[in-house]
Formats: C-alpha cells, sequence, structure tokens
C-alpha cells in the first residue's frame, strides 16, 4: 500500500513480523515515518506522524488533500518520462504544492532505487533509475488519503514527537541506522544525518514515553553499542532481512536489524500490555 520506496522501509516487517506490533491501542504516534509502511499497514483511526524532510512531509500532506489531481500529474510523468524528462523535471521546483507532490513522487519512483539524497545546497541529485513504471497497478490513492486524513502531519525534531505520546499510545520508532552492521553498507547514507548523539537522545525518549504509559516499538541496527543501548529497557528481538542497498541484486546480502519492545511483550498471546516491563531478554528466533 506504501506509494514510495524508501531506504530502509518496513514493508518486509508488516509482512513477516506483524506478530511485534500490538493488538490494541489509542494514539499511533511515528516520528520518522519515511515510506509509511507500518502506518499503512496498520491504518489506525487516529496518528501523530513526522519527519524532518519538509518534501516528505509536504508531499503527504498532499496527497491528503489532493489525491485526484496526484494521479492525473502522476499519469502525465508517465507519459512523458523519460531520460530528458527525468533531469528535466529533477532541476525544477514548483510553487504550487499538489504539482511538487507529484514531482517528489515521480523523482522517487523513477530514481535509482528510490533513494532520497540532497547535496550540500539541499538539491535532490539522484540519478535515473532502470525501471519505466511510474504508474503502479496497485496505486490506491484513494485509500491512502483516508488514512491520511486521520493523522496529524507534520515537520517537526523526533523528540517533539514523541513527547507527544501518553498512556496506551504506540510509538512506532524507526530512525536512521549510524552503525555499519553486517555489511550491508546501507549505514553510508545515514551518518551524516544521524548521529550517534541523537540515538543516546532517543533512546532517552523512547525511556521517557513508556514511563508515561506508551508502548513503543524501536528498530535498529543489529550491533552491539546498539544493544547496550537499549540493555534493560524492554525485549531485544533479532530480525532477518534482505538488503536492497546494492546496484545489483546479486551483491544483495542478508542481514538482520533489531526490533525492541519497551512497555509491551510482543509474545505473549494477544500481545497484550504489559507494564512496567523491566525485563532484559533476547529473542532470536521470533515466531
Amino acid at each position: 500500500m506504501p506509494f514510495l520506496k524508501w531506504a530502509g522501509g518496513k514493508r518486509w516487517m508488516t509482512a513477516r513480523h506483524g506478530w511485534l506490533l500490538p493488538a490494541r491501542f489509542n494514539t499511533y504516534v511515528e516520528p520518522f515515518v519515511g515510506g509509511g509502511s507500518v502506518l499503512f499497514h496498520i491504518r489506525p483511526k487516529k496518528g501523530l506522524v513526522s519527519d524532518l524532510n519538509v518534501d516528505l512531509i509536504d508531499t503527504y500532506k498532499a496527497v491528503r488533500q489532493d489525491w485526484k489531481r496526484i494521479e492525473k500529474l502522476l499519469a502525465k510523468h508517465q507519459q512523458l518520462h523519460s531520460e530528458s524528462h527525468y533531469y528535466k523535471t529533477r532541476s525544477l521546483r514548483f510553487a504550487e504544492p499538489i504539482e511538487e507532490a507529484a514531482r517528489f513522487i515521480y523523482l522517487n519512483r523513477a530514481c535509482f532505487n528510490g533513494i532520497y539524497r540532497v547535496n550540500l545546497k539541499g538539491v535532490f541529485n539522484v540519478p535515473k533509475g532502470s525501471k519505466d513504471a511510474i504508474v503502479m497497478p496497485d496505486d490506491d490513492f484513494e485509500e491512502l488519503a483516508k488514512v491520511l486524513r486521520k493523522c496529524r502531519i507534520v515537520a517537526q525534531d523526533f523528540e517533539k514527537t514523541i513527547a507527544a505520546a501518553g498512556v496506551g499510545d504506540f510509538v512506532f520508532v524507526d530512525p536512521p541506522y549510524t552503525v555499519r552492521h553486517n555489511n550491508n553498507g546501507f549505514i553510508k547514507y545515514n551518518q551524516n544525518l544521524f548521529a550517534w548523539q541523537d540515538q543516546v537522545r532517543l533512546r532517552d525518549c523512547v525511556k521517557a514515553a513508556a514511563a508515561r504509559g506508551a508502548l513503543v516499538l524501536v528498530t535498529n541496527a543489529n550491533h552491539a553499542s546498539v544493544r547496550d543501548l537499549y540493555k534493560g529497557m524492554g525485549i531485544i528481538h533479532t530480525l532477518d532481512r534482505a538488503s536492497i542497498i546494492s546496484a545489483s541484486s546479486e551483491h544483495r546480502k542478508t542481514s538482520s536489524e533489531l526490533a525492541i519492545t519497551v512497555g509491551y511483550d510482543a509474545r505473549e498471546s494477544g500481545r497484550q500490555p504489559m507494564r512496567p516491563l523491566k525485563v532484559d531478554a533476547e529473542s532470536d528466533s521470533p515466531r
């Protein structure tokens, strides 16, 4: 259901590890929304989603506002799609929010591996990819808009977003990974975006949210430093996945990531909240 391809996206997790998600909660809170895989999988009745990427947030707002026009503009991009159209569109910015959102989606679908990268001037500079499909057969912007209308969507720092979570809210935290792990090379896209100090600040925000009664799921790099960072806060699960950050499929490797549940035990029947949860346990073979 997500309409964006996003580096580090969690479609694989929702497909294979949905058991990690709590069965019931109040407000859904996501401070690093990215491609929105978990958001669109859960389809919450009420949500707060944010990201520091203003262009991304404006795109979500535009889909929520006028999905029909987004579809029409994408169809036009599909008709015009070529190498020259891609680079011409990449060099433009539109003052009108809906047109700019359609540009963002077009570039995401036409660029190399769906990578979002800007230069020092903040200009998107990812080269054209090899795929030519811009309009997808499973596109359903009308349903996406319905989900987004139930959410408050803001561009802000994760600390402010997590601070809004209270008793019974579910916080899904998927930050940029800042530790190289299992040689999948993903870190090189993030090391300048999210420093280790941010990881520590994030851990403190997660701890405070759980103390307020929120249920928190953190995904992060499978690395000793991350395990130490969250030691004693919740239950650590190790999830295997295939890395997609490679130009060639034969060089893509199986890697693993951590999923840390804080404030609830996903392994319990029915996934009921268990507070307070002060267990330091690891599950390397999740259901």
